[in-house]
């Protein structure tokens, strides 16, 4: 084992043009050709967040309609659907705090000024769509008084809540719209760090045997110590209970997004990787996810390149058992959603597909991300190039102006994919367009 809410009508969509462009650093292992490290690399180039112009919405492919399933919400993370249709979202944000000296005060307000850093709103929201419009009719506040909510899974009739510094368990009842009695913490988890890998997503399996906790990084390459980093940039696995821990696999610096292959039990993740070292390393990626598997973090990068400040650290060998990620999404895209699309209604072409929610960058030249992209998949595997699905978040690069910044994506149980937008506060709902 290894260590280490709502409007029912379209809305306007932005002009095709103004979009972030498809950054290089995408696709299979074969087909990158990443450059040479750039140890000088210190960009910082961060968005700045307006809002949703009233009307607006972002822009889908020819053929789907996009809606404001819900609006008005604080830091929308997370989407999690209950098994009786109700929608979960997890509203949190990075927290503020006390800045060490000068450099640090004004990184923090250009984080703030992006969307980034806020009072967390620290709840669970539920959603529910009675009659199926799209619009749903019930919105209330499941849970309160949280710590950084993300991930959300539901187990028999314990409803389970990744918060940042553990694992919370709650009594649950179908159709509830409210839970006030007290969470049992099942898990502590370590928790801080100065870049805020605060997210801990959760994922059961389909037997309800193994609850699936991803945790990422204290830091962007250990620069900390490696005690910093205990227990972290790991997807973990418990028992229901709490009890049995095991790190799943290690080496994932960031692991958020996480989702079972459709009809199979493997798991994939969308991973945030490493910065500091040039505008196209290292690239995000989505892979699936080998029990007691190594993926480099923070020795190496996409398999074993070496990461020149800290490879020297490896014990040896280590490097050489590296996994390759199999697909790259773009460096610095921040791609931190991941939901296989399970529906129908879609074209042939999306079913069985990956949604990548890309919350956008902060530290290159020249912006990417800002979107929900598209993997399409064929025999458990990528099998095509990486396509814009929802943009519009960033309608002027130039400018560096966003209405939104996409996080979770939920492939809903009605077809609609629906898409967690942190900064707009809205939760957006792509469907079919109406012949």
């Amino acid at each position: 084992m290894l260590s280490l809410l709502c409007l029912s009508t379209a809305l306007v969509a932005l002009p095709a043009a103004a979009q972030v462009a498809v950054t290089s650093g995408s696709g299979a292992p074969a087909k990158l050709d990443l450059p040479a490290p750039d140890l000088s690399h210190e960009v910082q180039n961060y968005n700045t967040q307006v809002g949703w112009p009233d009307g607006a919405a972002p822009t889908a492919p020819a053929g789907f309609t996009v809606t404001r399933f819900a609006e008005e919400l604080d830091g929308p993370r997370w989407l999690y659907q209950l098994p009786n249709g109700d929608v979960l979202v997890a509203e949190a944000a990075t927290a503020p705090k006390p800045p060490k000296d000068e450099e640090e005060r004004k990184k923090q307000e250009l984080q703030k000024q992006s969307g980034t850093v806020k009072e967390s709103a620290n709840r669970i929201t539920l959603l529910r769509d009675t009659d199926g419009d799209g619009t749903p009719e019930t919105k209330s506040v499941l849970l309160k008084d949280l710590n950084q909510p993300f991930g959300m899974a539901l187990i028999g009739e314990r409803l389970y809540v990744a918060n940042t510094d553990g694992v919370m368990a709650f009594p649950y009842k179908t159709g509830a719209t409210e839970i006030t009695e007290a969470g049992e913490k099942i898990l502590d988890l370590p928790a801080g760090g100065y870049n805020n890998h605060w997210t801990r997503n959760l994922l059961a399996s389909e037997d309800g045997s193994t609850l699936f906790v991803s945790v990422g990084s204290a830091s962007n390459v250990a620069e900390y110590g490696l005690a910093e980093e205990t227990r972290r940039a790991n997807i973990l696995a418990v028992d229901p209970d709490g009890k049995n821990e095991r790190i799943y696999a290690a080496g994932l610096r960031n692991p958020v997004g996480m989702d079972f292959l459709p009809g199979t039990s493997t798991l994939w993740t969308a991973v945030n990787e490493r910065d500091m070292i040039g505008d196209a390393l290292v690239p995000d990626y989505i892979t699936s996810v080998k029990q007691d598997g190594f993926y480099g973090w923070p020795y190496s990068y996409y398999g074993k390149t070496p990461d020149p400040r800290i490879a020297d650290k490896a014990k040896p060998g280590l490097i050489d058992t590296s996994i390759t990620p199999d697909f790259a999404v773009g460096a610095h895209t921040a791609s931190l959603g991941l939901a296989f699309y399970e529906g129908t209604s879609f074209p042939e072409k999306y079913r069985g597909g990956a949604f990548v929610g890309q919350r956008g960058s902060w530290n290159r030249s020249d912006f990417s991300g800002y979107r929900v992209a598209f993997v399409p998949f064929e025999g458990g595997k990528p099998s095509g190039a990486i396509e814009d699905f929802l943009t519009g978040f960033m309608p002027d690069p130039a400018k560096g102006e966003t209405y939104g910044r996409p996080v979770g994506v939920l492939s809903a149980a009605d077809g609609a994919l629906l898409v967690a937008d942190d900064a707009g506060g809205i939760v957006w709902r792509v469907v079919p367009a109406k012949e």
